[in-house]
């Protein structure tokens, strides 16, 4: 493909795949964003700032803690609790690991006095039951009685008075009933439990495996909340986050002001587009579409800057924001890789069967990590550089062609290494391909499944480009449906000031 192909229809088409979705916008815009209707009982109302104090930040805070964590059961099907402990040679696993042995060492003391002292031990027994007792569901009386009545910490310490604790009668009671109750998986730990004749050592494990049971419990917990958060996500989601907004009146600032870029971008652009046309009428007022505001400022997220602050509205999605801007970071230099060597020795591999895929397997473990600080990425480019030029010559060779030239591969490598640089002209048409063909895939409605056609120069990364905009059509629809009637306030009070308040609808897609 020749290195200009689109480049000058992408000027022009650039805002076409929004003319769809925006066409009725400048009808629509005013009169839902003035409207006095009511909305959802969830829909935000407007309330005057107020003062704060640290108690009310604090519940805000802890309020978008649970935000965030019931957005991620509910839209992380893998999402689990995992059991960490620290690095053994780290300072803190140090510290732990030292204050653990002396705890258990000095237990072990007690236990070997004469007579033995079992203080410590009835404190242990007094933790355990409680732990027993919170793997529990309501209604199993019987248990519950049963772990009471054995772990009766005032029946053991006066059984302590008189030397008569039959301690490790305690423990295999406490690893049977663990036993009863642990999932399936902790059957083996269990097994070895009743294998340690150590009482010391015993107990050590019977708390070593029950840390493994809560973390059980949790899982089992997310599991079964994951369908009705996923049924009640949406105004639960609002809800939550009018009650932050209540608390902490400033919770829209960052929101607001990534509204307010977008609106000034786009004027900008209209601005350029007029300026550039004959005829334009300067004077009168552009009409901005909200919903493709909207759109440029979602856009604006897979280059974001992930050291600052994201939009409050978008924190629950961050992590997933970040991943796919890096997943297209390492595509885009795949698509330049690929244009770049079609376009220098593309006569010499046109009969090559797939011959894009293979430079695609030569670049993909080569950018491994290349999002990491540590990462070098004009190394690996060379390196790319070089093992592509030695898979061209063998390729040549094998179909008894002259190989490339020395000026020739110096050239593919030099042309390869120059993608990092600043406005190289192939990352900057690869980017703008890749922009225009996520801006078309917003610009559907969000029932319309099927994907808008692959821009020139993105055939060789076709299947992850759609993976990634599937995966993102997802959380900017979803982002919209919880968020949207906050925006609608926002961007009534951005692009018409003049306007009367009153509680807006949520933007059609």
């Amino acid at each position: 493909m020749p290195l200009n192909d689109d480049q000058n229809s992408d000027s022009d088409s650039s805002r076409l795949s929004e003319s769809t979705a925006s066409s009725s916008d400048s009808e629509y815009s005013r009169q839902s964003f003035n409207s006095d209707s009511s909305s959802k009982p969830s829909s935000p109302a407007s309330s005057p700032p107020k003062m704060i104090t640290f108690d009310e930040l604090m519940a805000a805070a802890r309020n978008l803690s649970d935000l965030t964590l019931a957005h991620e059961i509910a839209v992380n099907a893998n999402f689990c609790i995992k059991h960490e402990d620290f690095p053994q040679n780290s300072f803190a696993g140090t510290v732990k690991r030292i204050v653990h042995k002396a705890f258990w060492d000095h237990l072990e003391s007690e236990l070997n006095e004469d007579p033995p002292e079992y203080e410590h031990a009835i404190k242990l027994f007094e933790e355990i039951k409680e732990i027993l007792l919170s793997f529990l569901t309501p209604g199993a009386n019987r248990i519950q009685n049963q772990i009471c009545e054995v772990l009766d910490t005032d029946l053991i310490r006066q059984q302590a008075e008189h030397n008569a604790v039959d301690i490790h009668g305690l423990a295999n009671y406490i690893i049977n009933t663990m036993g009863k109750l642990c999932a399936p998986i902790r059957d083996n730990d269990i097994k070895q439990l009743k294998a340690t004749d150590n009482i010391v050592e015993l107990l050590r494990q019977i708390f070593r495996v029950l840390d493994l049971m809560k973390v059980d419990m949790a899982n089992y917990t997310i599991q079964n909340l994951r369908p009705y958060l996923q049924r009640n996500l949406v105004d639960y989601e609002r809800t939550k986050f009018q009650e932050i907004l209540e608390e902490t009146p400033s919770a829209l600032d960052l929101t607001t002001e990534w509204i307010k870029e977008s609106i000034e971008d786009e004027l900008s652009s209209i601005s350029d587009e007029s300026s550039s046309s004959s005829g334009a009428d300067s004077s009168s007022k552009p009409i901005i579409s909200p919903t493709l505001v909207l759109n440029n400022g979602y856009l604006k997220l897979l280059q974001w800057d992930y050291c600052k602050t994201i939009p409050e509205t978008l924190i629950t999605d961050e992590a997933r924001l970040q991943e796919l801007r890096e997943k297209l970071n390492q595509l885009k230099i795949i698509a330049c890789v690929c244009l770049i060597t079609n376009n220098m020795v593309g006569a010499a591999i046109v009969d090559v069967p797939d011959f894009a895929d293979q430079l695609k397997r030569i670049s993909v473990p080569l950018l491994e990590g290349m999002n990491k600080k540590t990462f070098d990425l004009k190394e690996a480019l060379n390196g790319i550089g070089v093992q592509i030029c030695s898979k061209v010559n063998r390729s040549l060779t094998e179909r008894g062609l002259p190989t490339l030239t020395e000026e020739m591969q110096n050239n593919l490598m030099g042309q390869i290494a120059h993608i990092v640089e600043e406005n190289n002209p192939v990352s900057s048409l690869i980017d703008k391909r890749i922009q225009f063909f996520l801006r078309s895939l917003l610009a559907l409605p969000s029932f319309q499944k099927c994907m808008p056609t692959i821009p020139g120069g993105l055939s060789v990364i076709q299947m992850e480009m759609e993976l990634i905009g599937s995966q993102y059509a997802s959380i900017v629809n979803f982002n919209k449906q919880v968020y949207g009637p906050f925006y609608a306030n926002i961007l009534r009070k951005l692009l018409f000031p003049e306007a009367p308040m009153g509680k807006a609808e949520t933007p059609t897609n």
